[in-house]
């Protein structure tokens, strides 16, 4: 049976995990901590796990690895330079990895997005002997990009920056053309040095669009560090809690809070999040609480923005959206919630002043109140919020807007200009969230839910000054 390469995607984070066999033998590649959606695949597959591999210590997520190979018994592959706090198989450059007579891995150093980083060769026997067929890159070459190399700290980036440019250059030495690449982030993950919206690649293709190949190496490390934008706070635990070795998952239901207790919740100061749509959180919501779709990448946001370890109570419709939401927030460490709630917010208020509405506009809105003409029962803009990060701002913002990154809010509250506040960002979400904690504060806020590709169509002036 020919090797079998399946995706297994985690898009609120950006990553992507692969089980690869040859129908009989599997080895899962970098796996997300949920690990039951790979014991899934395999069953369904009816393939036995026996190699687990990681192509480097992940910070965007918590690793699935150490709990994989002791359920299934597999080989827990990793660099050998890594430093860790368990048990695994260490592999270095060149080393070659014989899962079965129909499939193996070769081990190739790529250092860049980690000092250590191994990218691995996926090699299938034919008639003529082994041929390749791609190559995980985990965090080296990416669709259109390559992994981030300052997550290691700033005076890393550099250096790293230049093995990067070095790493892709190997990688398609070692590989034809038509060779497949199968990178761990890059979809929306912040491990990515930038965006790509191709759903698949070949060294082929990334030698044509790839900056890593069409720039020298000075131009690269020039135009990579220049494009590194911010990261979530929550990284420095994550990457912690996989080199110590993560524990197993508990997605056991937590304890539920009746009115009463979310009201103490909220007056003590804690986060609760609603996890309904923007759209539905605007209607009406329990005052205090924190707008976190998971419609969007709920676990990033919050991720960065609370203090780490601090109780944190999810609302939601229905019971099956508190566990999605457990089992985002499990993977980049936040293991059990203090308390959720289900239903609706009239189930959530111990009374009906305990609820709240929030003004809703689109850019259109906004260009009539900029004009003198809000549209009736909205407030006239005193001042314009922009939450995006730093390099969507200097891409483009509206003329004399306030720029203050979401992640920066909870501490910036002063920055933010007295009166009414319209709030936006690339599409609405960011931007719900920011009008939540503007709210809390007694601000008078109105999201502007909306894409912000619409806001010079709809008559909203821009500056592209950097």
């Amino acid at each position: 049976m020919a090797v079998q390469v399946s995706v297994i995607t985690t898009s609120s984070l950006g990553d992507r995990s692969y089980l690869v066999d040859d129908g009989r033998f599997a080895v899962v590649v970098d796996p997300q901590r949920d690990v039951d959606r790979v014991l899934y695949r395999a069953g369904a597959a009816d393939v036995r796990i026996t190699h687990v591999v990681e192509t480097h210590l992940h910070n965007d997520y918590v690793s699935g690895g150490v709990e994989l190979a002791r359920l299934t018994g597999a080989r827990h592959l990793m660099a050998a330079a890594d430093e860790v706090d368990f048990d695994r198989v260490p592999v270095d450059d060149g080393d070659v990895i014989e899962v079965s007579d129909t499939l193996r891995l070769r081990a190739v150093a790529t250092p860049g997005h980690t000092y250590h980083h191994l990218s691995y060769l996926v090699d299938e026997a034919t008639e003529d002997g082994w041929a390749p067929l791609g190559v995980c890159t985990g965090g080296s070459l990416l669709f259109g990009t390559t992994g981030r190399t300052d997550l290691l700290g700033a005076e890393h980036a550099h250096e790293l920056a230049r093995r990067q440019h070095t790493s892709a250059g190997r990688l398609a030495d070692l590989l034809p053309d038509g060779a497949q690449v199968w990178p761990t982030h890059g979809f929306g993950s912040f491990c990515s040095a930038g965006q790509s919206d191709a759903p698949d690649s070949t060294i082929g293709r990334e030698k044509q669009v790839n900056p890593v190949f069409r720039l020298a190496e000075a131009e690269f490390v020039t135009e990579t560090l220049a494009g590194l934008d911010a990261y979530p706070a929550y990284y420095a635990h994550t990457g912690a809690v996989n080199a110590a070795g993560p524990a197993p998952v508990d997605l056991t239901p937590v304890a539920r809070a009746d009115a009463a207790q979310l009201r103490e919740r909220i007056a003590a100061g804690e986060w609760v999040v609603d996890l309904r749509h923007r759209k539905a959180y605007a209607v009406a919501h329990l005052a205090g609480t924190i707008s976190l779709g998971l419609d969007g990448p709920m676990s990033t946001w919050l991720g960065w923005l609370v203090d780490w370890g601090a109780p944190i109570t999810l609302l939601a419709e229905t019971p099956e959206q508190i566990a999605d939401a457990q089992r985002e927030l499990v993977r980049i460490g936040i293991d059990r919630p203090a308390a959720q709630a289900t239903g609706a917010p009239r189930q959530w208020a111990g009374q009906p002043t305990e609820l709240r509405k929030l003004h809703v506009a689109d850019f259109p809105a906004l260009a009539a109140a900029q004009r003198g003409n809000p549209p009736d029962g909205l407030p006239a803009p005193q001042a314009v919020l922009d939450v995006r990060l730093g390099n969507e701002w200097r891409g483009a913002h509206i003329a004399g807007a306030v720029h203050v990154p979401l992640p920066e809010l909870p501490r910036r509250m002063a920055d933010v200009p007295a009166g009414a506040v319209w709030v936006h960002c690339a599409s609405g979400y960011r931007a719900a969230l920011a009008a939540s904690l503007l709210a809390n504060a007694d601000r008078d806020v109105v999201l502007v839910n909306d894409l912000f590709d619409n806001a010079e169509a709809a008559g909203v002036r821009l500056s592209r000054d950097a």
